[in-house]
């Protein structure tokens, strides 16, 4: 996997970078990636295809909803690239023990849209504020076009247990993670948006602020 740069990403990266709206803050970050293995990744990609098929092995869940069958090639091999480009997020994660159900693919653009419409209604009230012209998503949707062509992709969101999210902040309200893999092109974007509480660091200031004042009265006391 290799990350790329391009020029409509960065744009709407700098305006996500940090949307302050007050009693909390909007973040986000879109990043390329092409799909052809570079370094390790050859190594890992194998190391990953094991363990996916020692999962169907062990694994005696058939259900039909879900949607990444790995019991396909060519499934699996899209799975694998979601995993390596989250390896190549965050280096120092383990991303080994993802399982199945912490893919799943949307049914359509439209189903991201909703998502990012209720989700991103404020943030992208402030983009219009700021930039004249097309709406954030319309932009976005143009972005993404550039790079890995909007209406060619396959559409997945990365849905893990708190405590196997490397990007969930502290603080953090809501989170969502999406990837758009052109299979063709063999080329993928990653895209993440949370909103975070301005309160959490006060809150852990108070606690301690709370946890010396204790400590102090017990230095007072003779024990």
């Amino acid at each position: 996997m290799k990350y790329l740069e391009y020029t409509p990403l960065d744009r709407i990266n700098d305006f996500l970078s940090q949307v302050n709206l007050g009693e909390r803050t909007i973040k986000g970050c879109l990043e390329a990636y092409s799909c052809k293995h570079t370094g390790t990744d050859k190594k890992l990609s194998l190391s990953l295809e094991n363990e996916i098929l020692d999962y169907l092995g062990k694994s005696s869940d058939t259900d039909s909803s879900s949607p990444v069958e790995y019991a396909c090639g060519s499934s699996r091999k899209t799975l694998i690239y979601l995993l390596l480009t989250l390896y190549h997020m965050y280096p120092d994660y383990d991303f080994s023990a993802v399982n199945a159900h912490q893919f799943f693919t949307e049914e359509s653009w439209d189903g991201f849209k909703q998502i990012f419409d209720i989700y991103m209604c404020e943030a992208s009230k402030e983009w219009l504020a700021a930039n004249e012209g097309s709406p954030l998503l319309e932009t976005l949707y143009k972005a993404l076009d550039e790079v890995v062509k909007a209406a060619e992709c396959e559409i997945y969101s990365y849905n893990p247990e708190a405590d196997a999210d490397p990007f969930l902040e502290r603080g953090a309200i809501w989170s969502y993670h999406f990837f758009f893999y052109n299979r063709k092109l063999k080329r993928l974007v990653s895209f993440r948006f949370s909103c975070l509480s301005n309160f959490a660091g006060e809150s852990f200031v108070v606690d301690e602020l709370d946890y010396k004042e204790d400590g102090e009265i017990f230095d007072d006391m003779d024990i």
